[in-house]
């Protein structure tokens, strides 16, 4: 029986409900869950992603929590799944595991075709990228210190699905690097996404004199659902207008 009362404390995936066609059953979500615009806002709020109101959400009596290992804290998962509550843990950290949980996830609401459809439109977008010369980038996740977005992440892997190599992909996660180091790795283009850093065109000049850089939307790296196959059709277009 699909859930009736979901609380989602992912904003990617607050999204990825609402298009399954199961934004009536959404009960709560946090301050960060602003998509999509102008329709979301009729859900309750009920913190932040890493300050959700546990008491509040256990008074709703969800019959199902959304959550994300990377976005929200571990001690409040566990204070929600000692509550008693169903929690569903999700972790991507790749393109491919982000499909495998949007499967999961259309099975647990009872929207299997839709999220079908959706994994298959992935699918084609990744393959209409077949063949290209595959582009070295350095992105970076914060500026200081600055940090940059390395292997086993799911951001890493959608550059790989959009015709990109990344010069830090042998390290993990989020390293600390420097400039010099960044130069000597010699990145073919720069993306700086704004978020969760607020990088913007001011940024642009600390960065261009090692490689062409262009500001993109951070939701194109960091959010799966449905803007994923558009995501990566976008940043191909970007990488290859750097990279001309």
């Amino acid at each position: 029986m699909a859930p009736e009362r979901i609380v989602s404390l992912v904003p990617s995936l607050t999204e990825l409900v609402w298009w399954l066609g199961c934004g009536d059953a959404l009960r709560g979500r946090t301050r960060f869950c602003e998509e999509p615009a102008g329709e979301i806002e009729v859900v309750p709020t009920i913190g932040g992603t890493k300050n959700p109101d546990i008491e509040a959400i256990s008074a709703i009596a969800p019959d199902l929590v959304i959550a994300n290992r990377e976005e929200n804290r571990r001690e409040d998962v566990e204070a929600l799944q000692h509550a008693g509550l169903n929690v569903l843990l999700t972790d991507p950290n790749s393109v491919e595991e982000a499909l495998a949980m949007t499967a999961e996830l259309g099975e647990a609401l009872g929207r299997e075709k839709k999220a079908e459809r959706l994994v298959g439109e992935v699918r084609a977008a990744v393959t209409e990228g077949g063949g290209e010369r595959l582009t070295a980038l350095f992105v970076p996740i914060w500026r200081n210190p600055l940090m940059g977005l390395a292997g086993d992440t799911y951001g890493n892997s959608v550059l790989e699905a959009a015709g990109a190599t990344n010069v830090l992909a042998g390290r993990t996660r989020y390293p600390e690097v420097t400039l010099d180091e960044v130069q000597a790795l010699r990145p073919e283009a720069i993306l700086l996404p704004d978020e969760p850093y607020r990088f913007n065109e001011g940024h642009v000049p600390e960065f261009s004199g090692i490689a062409p850089t262009a500001v993109v939307d951070g939701k194109l790296l960091w959010w799966y659902g449905p803007r994923m196959p558009e995501a990566i059709r976008e940043l191909r277009r970007i990488i290859r207008e750097l990279a001309a």
